[in-house]
């Protein structure tokens, strides 16, 4: 199972081995499920909330070759357009103009109303499919690997200009962007730091340590608005880390600042750089793979465990610590 939230994490979307599924997320609960009589549906990506999905197939039997992404129009209840690759499972990120569909050496851009080939982008190397895209209409921005380890490409459409952010020292492992496009968050193979970089002139603001052991990076996102005040990261360790970008940090003697606004965001000397752990965890009871996303307060964090439950957790804005979990439905069979 590969759960994907659509761009405002009020939906889940899931495939299944006879097609897929919607959920509302707040509060939780199964809108529609398609099921086909001819196969499975392994990648789901949602248009917001409306009636275009990219479906990826998968399963036993898949209902489309998994090397193929299908434009699903659900009102008409068929597709409306199709694109092949060479490689089985590509992701994608909608709604964008270019849709960008990431393969392991490059990363395509596609009108949307057309399927014309727009912006094809030569990669390293990228077998996980990493892709980032601004969710909000203007601006888009994308981040993908770039040509070198470590490095990542930052395209800013709307000025045409690109950046390249060398991010970590080991290979990339994740990627996110915020609502507006402005920051960009990446994880490393090593998996024991998040680095928060501009994507405007790839200025490093933030390092966030997640721990000091190393662990396998699942998921990573920004709370929503103009201005987000959090990030947060799930990992093999089975705990997902919420980490305060608006100056709320706890230092070794456990006070924190308060500090907020643009200043918060801007960079900062390199004594800074020590670290900042995480403001707030949601302790998972396994570790499975898990993704992990906001909800409509930006202090509720919901994270979708490949088991096939979702959990609802909260934090205190002012005082940080473990979250409370306020609820978890288990909503498919693992």
């Amino acid at each position: 199972m590969r759960p994907a939230f659509n761009q405002d994490c009020s939906c889940l979307a899931v495939g299944t081995s006879r097609g897929f599924a919607v959920y509302n997320t707040e509060p939780f609960r199964e809108q529609f499920r398609r099921d086909f009589d001819d196969g499975g549906i392994a990648i789901v990506e949602m248009l917001f909330r409306c009636n275009i999905f990219c479906l990826v197939g998968g399963g036993a039997v898949p209902k489309y070759p998994p090397t193929k992404a299908i434009i699903y129009d659900d009102h008409q209840g068929r597709p409306i357009g199709e694109l092949s690759f060479r490689t089985n499972g590509v992701p994608v990120k909608l709604p964008k103009d270019p849709i960008p569909f990431p393969t392991l050496s490059s990363c395509l851009g596609y009108n949307f109303s057309k399927l014309r080939l727009l912006h094809p982008i030569k990669t390293l190397n990228n077998p996980r499919g990493l892709v980032a895209l601004s969710p909000n209409a203007q601006p888009t921005v994308l981040g993908c690997p770039g040509l070198h380890p470590r490095q990542v490409r930052v395209e800013l459409y709307d000025t045409r200009r690109t950046k390249f952010v060398t991010a970590h020292n080991s290979c990339l492992a994740a990627l996110a962007l915020s609502s507006n496009g402005k920051l960009l968050a990446t994880a490393s193979d090593k998996g024991t730091l998040v680095r928060i970089f501009s994507t405007g002139d790839g200025a490093k603001l933030r390092e966030l340590r997640r721990g000091s052991d190393p662990a396998k990076i699942y998921s990573l996102a920004f709370s929503h608005g103009d201005m987000p005040n959090w990030v947060a990261v799930t990992s093999d360790k089975g705990t997902a880390h919420i980490f305060s970008l608006s100056g709320r940090r706890q230092q070794a003697g456990g006070s924190r600042d308060a500090t907020t606004g643009v200043q918060s965001y801007l960079p900062v000397g390199a004594s800074y750089f020590a670290s900042e752990r995480s403001f707030a965890q949601l302790r998972l009871p396994d570790a499975h793979h898990a993704l992990v996303g906001f909800g409509k307060d930006p202090t509720t964090v919901l994270v979708v465990s490949a088991t096939g439950g979702i959990y609802k957790g909260s934090f205190d804005p002012e005082q940080g610590g473990s979250c409370d979990v306020q609820s978890f439905v288990q909503f498919e069979e693992s």
